[in-house]
């Protein structure tokens, strides 16, 4: 994973205070296959992570966390949230899954 990715992730769980299970970090290309990703896939270079997401309040606090943290790229599905901070790609975007 990249280190200035994980730096802020630990931020914003800080700052949501509440804990954060991490479904998919960094993956591997036959992984990221395997699991539906993108060949452009921000987990293929370890800065990008989807987080558990289960209701609205634990949605809302994780989206907190990582808003203050600095996260400029979230997507949000119905149980998981993507974060990452690929300076490579569009930034200040929120999408759906």
């Amino acid at each position: 994973m990249d280190f200035d990715t994980v730096e802020m992730l630990i931020s914003a769980r800080t700052f949501s205070d509440i804990p954060f299970i991490i479904n998919s970090g960094w993956r591997c290309d036959k992984n990221n296959k395997n699991v539906g990703g993108k060949p452009s896939s921000s987990h293929l270079i370890g800065k990008a992570v989807d987080i558990k997401s289960v209701g609205s309040r634990n949605r809302f606090l994780i989206l907190y966390g990582l808003i203050y943290a600095g996260f400029h790229r979230i997507g949000i599905g119905e149980t998981f949230i993507h974060a990452d901070t690929d300076h490579e790609k569009d930034e200040k975007v929120v999408w759906l899954y």
